[in-house]
């Protein structure tokens, strides 16, 4: 049941909160667009065109700078309500009314985990959803850059190469596709001067690359050492390539820290099928588990802060906790993108185990 000062905290919580997460993406954008201004026009268009680009690039960015910035929003947010009501003497009203302050953090705690639960649905439904556009260049936004495609792996174990992908009409030029084994040998080549995608449907559910002048050689000869045109080859002319590789992956797969973008499903399978680097997923999934809790063990830092019956300086009491809960996002950031060769899952846990505990006895030395 809700009291008249869990709806007072939590509408002020929510007033703070749309305002850091307007100022916080806000500044975020016009710090990236600053750096970055000189590739948006680079390409001489006309001023209108230059804008839209850049609606056209940051729209989707939003969700992943949320991704990045999330927990920090919920903290400024709670630790603004709190200062608040320190600056205006209302946590003495309350205390005096035989609350405690345990009581007045419920409301809030409660608050971080709504906000966090949509940290959640933003890095496992939103983010994927997007995650090829969030590849795009800065001076690429629109697509008319064509590139080359380097040995892509699909789920069938088939490596996708093209002289020329041409992201605006989704075909590639010069297509090799080259056919593995369970043992990662080669037996068998498809060849085609051009492919064009064809969504997936009722009768192809993954989805399909239509060839045109497509040629397959397939071996036949267990003593061939190769494929070549005349020996223990057979020669065939095939129209469609099957493929999980739609145009949408491969302008995803062509960005670094792709993997990032993808859910935690999307990387479990991606691990399954032995196509990347295994230690960089395992690395890559825990530290997704791991960053709710960093948002909540944020939270958890700020408030002993803030949750104090003594008139001690609230300028004070904001420095430390920008330093302690700055410190935690620091290592958090460290530890989750630190390289180990190693498949431990340790060092995405390690800023949860130390400053998890320093939160537990800060909130334990409140006085109340």
């Amino acid at each position: 049941m809700l009291t008249v000062l869990d709806r007072y905290l939590i509408r002020s919580l929510i007033v703070n909160y749309l305002i850091g997460l307007s100022v916080m993406l806000s500044l975020y954008i016009v710090l990236d667009m600053f750096v970055n201004m000189d590739e948006f026009t680079e390409q001489g268009y006309p001023v209108w065109t230059i804008a839209w680009n850049m609606v056209n690039y940051y729209w989707p960015n939003l969700f992943l700078y949320f991704s990045q910035l999330s927990g920090m929003i919920t903290l400024v947010a709670c630790m603004a309500t709190l200062a608040r009501a320190r600056q205006q003497n209302e946590l003495t009203a309350v205390l005096a009314s035989g609350v405690s302050l345990y009581r007045l953090a419920a409301p809030i705690l409660a608050f971080g985990m709504v906000t966090t639960s949509l940290l959640v649905v933003d890095t496992e439904v939103v983010i994927p959803s997007v995650a090829h556009l969030l590849a795009r260049d800065h001076d690429d936004v629109d697509g008319n850059q064509a590139y080359e495609v380097l040995f892509m792996p699909d789920r069938n174990n088939v490596l996708l190469s093209a002289r020329q992908y041409h992201p605006i009409r989704n075909d590639l030029t010069r297509l090799l596709a080259l056919v593995r084994d369970e043992s990662g040998k080669v037996v068998q080549t498809i060849e085609a001067d051009h492919a064009y995608w064809e969504p997936p449907h009722d009768t192809n559910p993954i989805g399909q690359w239509r060839l045109e002048r497509g040629v397959e050689r397939t071996r036949t000869s267990g003593q061939a050492q190769g494929l070549g045109p005349t020996v223990g080859v057979e020669v065939r002319l095939v129209d469609t390539l099957e493929s999980d590789l739609s145009p949408a992956a491969i302008e995803l797969r062509q960005a670094k820290g792709w993997v990032r973008y993808l859910s935690l499903s999307q990387l479990r399978e991606l691990q399954d099928g032995g196509s990347a680097d295994r230690a960089e997923i395992i690395q890559i999934r825990h530290g997704r588990i791991a960053t709710p809790l960093i948002s909540l063990v944020l939270l958890l830092l700020g408030l002993p802060f803030f949750l104090d019956r003594s008139p001690t300086n609230l300028l004070n009491d904001t420095g430390k906790c920008m330093i302690v809960c700055g410190l935690c996002y620091v290592v958090t950031f460290v530890a989750q993108n630190v390289k180990t060769e190693t498949l431990s899952a340790l060092p995405a846990w390690i800023p949860i185990f130390i400053f998890a505990t320093l939160a537990m006895v800060l909130i334990d030395r409140i006085r109340t």
